[in-house]
């Protein structure tokens, strides 16, 4: 039977892209349908504008630290709709980047939304037509997660990680419900910004299934930072009292009035609408597409990857997929993705790094373990009267030293963690940080300078 096309991906972020562009490269009659825009959740609506208004909220902080060093800065201000200017139009250049990348390959883009009809039929809504394909790719990533109207009256009036980045003007107050890196990122944002924000989580410390010491020290800087945590709480009823203006009832009796109420509890598989029942593809009780470790799902000619299959949702980790799944179905080179000792960040303020396992989760698979850490200002911190400390923490497996886990808190600490990443994905043991010479003076230094065993507290 002829097709019209070999291989079809429907959605153009991050592993959709990769995969359709390696693909066309390898000879592959090859088509991407995105309704929306090409570059995806990454590009369009989380790490890249998500990060630019990071960069934004920190230069106040900045300014205040350059007044140690003998900078006078005088009639400071803050113009968010320039900002928000400069950021689209950055969005922009990036998202016609993807497209552009995706023609010069030789694969046709198609802008509409692509839902199953049978195992190798596609209906294209807007165009009102169908295409064939031999083979299909899911790549539809992730979308955020609210409640329903019967579990959180007032919903309607909350915006989400998506809307965020539409904000007109700055409001004065906002509440924002979550204690994932989506929630904590953006508390630190607003914070940064000038604005009152008070954050609502139903656990007692934010970042869960981060290392302890990390989420207690990303904790007690959000409050630092003048974020008002309120935790062992949810949202009961959103009352809209005002133009812009909303009181948010929380679980535990109190009230809190706001402008913007942002919704960050958390990201679902982007499958609604997509046709999955009329193929049959598997799905686990998230609505997440069950996949094998080549990624393919249980139909024999589709695939998926990315966030859309709830394995590891990371940008990386999706471009990662999708070549997989190019080598292992077009270049005859069966290939995955091994999800262990995978660097990756929390835009926070201060910023966190991560890689490899946390102390909890060594404990439990190798038993008997050695921890090293420390706090400390950074030199810059000194100098300008600051109190933001830096933690880095190295996790030990004792039977080897071979390092299982490296975890930073405080400036660069994303930077420093990609490098990182590689000493810990090659197995290198606590002796060769220690024989590694140190760079003076840096914060990284500290790594490799760590000599003494933490004993806790209630074991010295």
């Amino acid at each position: 039977m002829a097709y019209d096309y070999d291989l079809f991906v429907i959605g153009a972020g991050s592993g959709g892209v990769r995969a359709a562009r390696r693909a066309a490269m390898a000879g592959v009659k090859v088509a991407v349908a995105e309704e929306y825009r090409a570059g995806g959740t990454c590009v369009i609506r989380g790490c890249v504008p998500k990060k630019y208004m990071v960069y934004a909220s920190e230069f106040g902080r900045s300014i205040e630290h350059a007044k140690h060093y003998g900078w006078s800065v005088d009639n400071v201000r803050y113009d968010h709709a320039k900002f928000m200017t400069a950021l689209h139009e950055e969005v922009d250049r990036l998202s016609g980047i993807y497209t552009r990348n995706l023609r010069n390959a030789g694969v046709d883009v198609i802008e509409d939304r692509a839902v199953f009809e049978d195992e190798h039929t596609l209906k294209l809504v807007n165009a009102r037509k169908t295409v064939t394909a031999e083979k299909i790719l899911i790549a539809t990533g992730g979308t955020p997660w609210r409640p329903s109207e019967e579990d959180l009256p007032g919903v309607e009036h909350t915006i989400t990680s998506n809307e965020v980045f539409h904000l007109e003007a700055l409001p004065e107050k906002i509440v924002i419900a979550g204690g994932g890196y989506i929630a904590v990122e953006f508390a630190g944002v607003f914070a940064g910004l000038g604005v009152e924000t008070t954050l609502v989580y139903r656990g007692e410390t934010v970042l869960r299934g981060f290392d302890a010491d990390i989420r207690t020290h990303v904790h007690e800087e959000l409050k630092r930072k003048g974020v008002h945590v309120v935790t062992q709480a949810i949202f009961t009823e959103i009352e809209k009292t005002g133009e812009n203006n909303f009181r948010v009832s929380l679980s535990n009796d109190a009230h809190i009035e706001a402008n913007v109420v942002l919704m960050a509890v958390g990201r679902e598989p982007a499958v609604a609408g997509l046709g999955l029942e009329n193929v049959g593809v598997k799905q686990a009780e998230s609505g997440a597409i069950i996949v094998d470790e080549y990624s393919k799902t249980n139909v024999d000619n589709i695939w998926a990857v990315g966030d859309v299959t709830d394995r590891m949702n990371l940008t990386p980790v999706a471009i990662r997929e999708g070549q997989a799944f190019t080598e292992t179905v077009f270049n005859d080179n069966p290939s995955y993705f091994e999800y262990e000792n995978v660097p990756t960040a929390v835009f926070s303020q201060p910023p966190v790094g991560t890689v490899g396992i946390t102390e909890e989760e060594a404990r439990h698979k190798y038993g008997k373990v050695d921890i090293y850490k420390t706090t400390f200002r950074t030199m810059k911190e000194i100098l300008s009267g600051g109190e933001e400390r830096v933690l880095m923490k190295l996790i030990v497996r004792e039977e080897d030293q071979v390092v299982v886990g490296c975890h930073i808190v405080g400036p660069d600490a994303p930077e420093i963690i990609q490098a990182v990443g590689i000493a810990v994905k090659m197995g290198a043991t606590k002796d060769d940080f220690d024989r590694t010479c140190a760079l003076h003076p840096s914060t990284a230094e500290e790594l490799v300078t760590m000599r003494e065993k933490y004993i806790p507290p209630e074991l010295s």
